[in-house]
């Protein structure tokens, strides 16, 4: 098993940054393809970034430009760094580690894009 802790999140101004990690323990996660989603009120859980294993990363379309997503096997760690945040990524944001059969979730953590 991989258990996942998110951190990071906090409250923001539009047009703000925050830097949201994601701690990996058990299991190694240098197998998984390593994720952030997102769900805000009302709303289904969507993708963020993935990153592969050998680094790849995907965007979300909305994303594209303002956020990036980063690995550190070595520490263990999955980073999502978010700039020109804008009222609509507000939304618990959720580290997913991913592989064929296994997948795992992280109790997410709450960020607020707020005048």
């Amino acid at each position: 098993q991989v258990q996942l802790v998110e951190s990071g999140g906090g409250l923001v101004q539009p047009g703000g940054s925050l830097r949201l990690s994601c701690a990996a323990s058990g299991n190694s996660m240098t197998t998984y393809r390593m994720g952030w989603y997102r769900q805000a009120p009302g709303k289904q859980r969507e993708l963020v970034a993935t990153i592969s294993t050998d680094g790849t990363a995907t965007y979300a379309e909305s994303m594209k430009g303002r956020f990036t997503i980063s690995r550190d096997n070595a520490a263990s760690a999955v980073y999502l760094q978010m700039n020109s945040l804008k009222f609509e990524d507000t939304a618990v944001y959720y580290c997913n580690a991913n592989r064929t059969f296994r997948t795992y979730w992280g109790q997410g953590t709450q960020v607020t894009v707020s005048s």
